[in-house]
């Protein structure tokens, strides 16, 4: 007939509404303790400036947007708050993951696609929000966090049309996920 209660398993996550709330206390510590917001885009300049550097560094004179970082950042780009955010995100998230017994080596997709196309999918989206943020001069964390939590007009804009372009789209791609 059908499982019993008992033979379910059912994987626990944090309220979200407590998760809101401790992701405001995190953006309030960051600008507290380092005077900035939260954000991930500038974590990965830093890391593609320093790979472009130390492969070809004749080329960093004839790439204006490498150029330009170095001449704005001084010293190595790797020892910027950004880049250790993100390492903490990284470690606290694999951390995260054995605690609650859900890291595994595994895709997890609809049984309508395949783990390649959910891979390509993930990877075409993560590949076109990264280009996004460069055009919109952040990521979501940096430009929608970040600046809705200083009452940014720009930073409410931002959250509006990523939700927006995400509701919009979701109806095309939502076979891909349930």
């Amino acid at each position: 007939m059908g499982e019993s209660n008992n033979t379910i398993k059912r994987t626990k996550y944090l309220n979200p509404y407590l998760g809101g709330v401790l992701l405001g206390l995190v953006l309030l510590a960051a600008n507290f303790v380092s005077g900035r917001g939260l954000g991930a885009s500038g974590a990965i300049k830093s890391g593609v400036v320093t790979v472009v550097t130390a492969v070809n560094p004749a080329s960093v004179e004839n790439s204006g947007f490498v150029k330009e970082y170095r001449e704005s950042h001084t010293g190595n780009p790797m020892k910027t708050w950004l880049v250790f955010e993100m390492l903490g995100v990284l470690v606290g998230g694999f951390i995260s993951g054995i605690f609650a017994g859900r890291l595994k080596l595994k895709v997890e997709h609809s049984p309508k696609i395949t783990s390649n196309k959910r891979l390509t999918l993930a990877l075409g989206g993560g590949v076109l929000f990264g280009f996004g943020s460069q055009l919109g001069r952040g990521c979501t964390s940096g430009s929608a966090l970040s600046g809705m939590a200083v009452l940014s007009l720009g930073g409410f804009i931002t959250m509006m049309a990523i939700f927006g372009t995400a509701f919009a789209f979701a109806y095309f791609f939502r076979k891909n996920w349930i």
